[in-house]
């Protein structure tokens, strides 16, 4: 007995640095496999926990207001593109946002390189200057579907990568409380407290999974405005029989409803995205977020 337990003792001490070499070995392997896709998009990727490569590309370029309110980029003007591997292609979704002049341009330059728009249209209200947004999507090659969205970001004045990593602003809000009050914990991202809520169902869109960072989660941006006041911007994810008790409780918690509409085109169950702005108490707001999210079939 004594010599069988020996052996079990010396075959776990082979095992556990193989299969840690393993896991350094696979990650390697992953940040070579989207080396080329980085350099195709002229910045860095950063792997998220559910498997996709994700691009940040902030208009910090532009100066926006929305009732007053100057916004942050964090808060509402974040165009990103995530790409996943899909068998020995690759999938990418992606949300671009646009000055009016912009549009057209970038259409033309996506369209020529293989990228589906999949929705157009606004996010917010009384902005200032306009803002559009356009969603993307496509499958094919990641370095020839990364060129495209390159080419198409260089017909607008999207700034390039920030070469040094900024430190985070303090955030005059209680987000402990929020916390609390949400049941999920946010982040700072560069003065702007955001906080993912994932839905509980499976989305596909063309029978492929579609992870919580392609944008199928619930965000919620708060930006503080002084005095524990902040401005929220996001969008809910819904199904359609959630749609109306969602802004039924948004509207009577005193979040103003912005826009409804679709961002993808084939996705199952069928996704419909509410877009909402309020500049309050943070933690006021956030019981009425709470209340929204009450409506909603939710990850726990």
């Amino acid at each position: 007995m004594k010599q069988m337990i020996l052996i079990a003792l010396l075959l776990a001490a082979v095992t556990v640095p193989a299969t840690a070499q393993q896991a350094q070995q696979k990650a390697k392997a992953a940040a070579g496999e989207w080396k080329a896709v980085d350099t195709a998009m002229g910045r860095a990727g950063q792997d998220q926990p559910d498997g996709t490569h994700k691009y940040s590309m902030p208009r910090k370029d532009l100066n926006v207001s929305v009732a007053g309110t100057q916004i942050k980029p964090g808060l509402a003007l974040g165009s990103w593109a995530a790409f996943k591997t899909a068998g020995n292609q690759a999938v990418v979704m992606g949300d671009l946002v646009l000055k009016e002049d912009e549009v057209q341009p970038v259409i033309q330059k996506l369209q020529a390189g293989g990228i589906e728009i999949t929705a157009l249209h606004n996010h917010l209200l009384q902005e200032s200057p306009r803002v559009i947004y356009m969603h993307i999507g496509g499958k094919g090659q990641a370095l020839n579907l990364a060129k495209a969205i390159h080419d198409a970001l260089a017909e607008t004045t999207t700034p390039g990568p920030s070469q040094a990593a900024a430190e985070q602003p303090k955030l005059d809000i209680d987000t402990a409380q929020i916390d609390k009050i949400l049941r999920h914990a946010g982040k700072n991202n560069g003065g702007i407290y955001q906080v993912s809520v994932p839905r509980a169902e499976r989305i596909t869109e063309a029978g492929m999974q579609i992870p919580n960072s392609m944008g199928v989660a619930t965000g919620i941006n708060f930006q503080p405005t002084g005095g524990g006041n902040a401005a929220i911007a996001g969008d809910f994810v819904l199904i359609g029989k959630e749609v109306n008790p969602v802004i039924k409780a948004l509207e009577s918690n005193g979040i103003t409803v912005f826009a409804v509409h679709s961002h993808m085109l084939d996705e199952q169950p069928r996704l419909f995205f509410l877009h909402f702005w309020a500049n309050d108490d943070a933690v006021k707001l956030a019981k009425g977020l709470r209340a929204a999210l009450d409506q909603m079939n939710t990850k726990k």
